[in-house]
């Protein structure tokens, strides 16, 4: 009796374990089928965007997109011997940061801030050829503050599309006042729209309380920050065909019948734009006399862009060109080497 219990109870086991072993067999086969049917859901959704992209026109914007994700990068490149104190370079692509000197301490942006003053305007702006009238109120204290201006007069109306220049270009601080009035309703309330989009973009290094950079102790940055916030802004159209603009002729106005003709901060103190395998595209130059000489400013290097953000440099003429200039050259050095060059 107990021989053919014990006979029972080993069939049993045996007979559990081959249904155990069954069981295991069936769920690696169903995983195994799931991983092919994503790997093939993949593959047709990446067909069906190539085919409504090529059929909108984005054909070669596509192939573009695949050559510059095949393309060697520098990952890696020493930025000492800089004037800057301060100092991020970042692939565009990506966003890696291949070399930085206290990135991520807090200092004062000065007009690199107009950055986030243009692409929120331009985000908010229904109509970029709108015309804005300003007023005395907006200039007032400016005139006290002797804020850099683009050279619009109280009274005068401008086209925001040329406010936007002006607010790029020669840094004028009379149109990011109206700008913000316009789209925020007030200086105070664009501040707080700053502050929101700050955030919304990771830049947990930054507090801004002037949309023009004017000194203030709690109007803050990091190198970084403002890296990341560059390289969201040259994702916009209508961004990057303004700071890549040496210079920007306005339509003529009710005070300036014959428009103005703004230049560059950047462009007209670099005398050459051209570096090793490659070309400065654009920038956003800075000064405050706490700040230093500041520099926001992006370039492509045998076809790949990269982001170069310097700030604190001391002493007079162009010390944050000159540090551009020198890492951007370094940059193709190393570039070089990687096509073997």
């Amino acid at each position: 009796m107990e021989d053919r219990k014990r006979k029972r109870t080993s069939g049993t086991g045996s007979g559990r374990r081959s249904v155990k072993a069954k069981s295991r067999r069936r769920k690696k086969q169903n995983r195994g089928r799931m991983v092919f049917c994503i790997a093939v859901e993949l593959i047709v959704v990446l067909i069906l965007v190539l085919v409504v992209g090529w059929n909108y026109g984005m054909g070669t914007q596509l192939f573009d997109w695949i050559e510059q994700m095949r393309k060697p990068v520098v990952k890696e490149l020493d930025i000492s011997g800089i004037n800057s104190p301060y100092a991020v370079l970042m692939q565009v692509r990506g966003g890696r940061v291949i070399g930085e000197i206290n990135g991520e301490e807090q200092m004062y942006p000065a007009s690199m801030t107009k950055i986030m003053t243009t692409i929120l305007a331009i985000e908010n702006l229904k109509d970029l050829n709108q015309e804005i009238t300003i007023t005395n109120d907006m200039v007032a204290d400016l005139y006290v503050q002797d804020a850099m201006q683009a050279g619009f007069q109280p009274n005068e109306t401008v086209k925001a599309i040329d406010l936007l220049y002006g607010v790029m270009l020669p840094s004028g601080a009379e149109c990011c006042v109206a700008l913000a009035d316009t789209v925020a309703g007030s200086v105070s309330d664009f501040v707080t729209l700053m502050n929101e989009k700050a955030e919304k973009l990771g830049m947990t290094g930054t507090h801004f309380s002037s949309i023009s950079g004017l000194h203030r102790e709690d109007h803050y940055s990091t190198a970084k920050d403002i890296a990341l916030l560059l390289r969201y802004a040259i994702k916009n159209d209508t961004f990057r065909e303004i700071i890549e603009s040496p210079y920007h002729s306005t339509s003529g106005t009710n005070i300036h019948p014959d428009g103005i003709t703004f230049y560059s901060t950047m462009f007209k103190n670099l005398s050459d734009t051209s570096v090793i395998d490659g070309e400065i595209k654009g920038g956003k130059t800075g000064y405050t006399s706490q700040a230093g000489h500041c520099l926001a400013s992006f370039a492509e290097i045998d076809g790949v862009e990269y982001i170069l953000v310097t700030a604190g440099a001391p002493g007079t003429g162009n010390p944050h060109i000159d540090d551009a200039v020198k890492l951007y050259n370094r940059l193709g050095e190393s570039s070089s080497v990687l096509y073997g060059r």
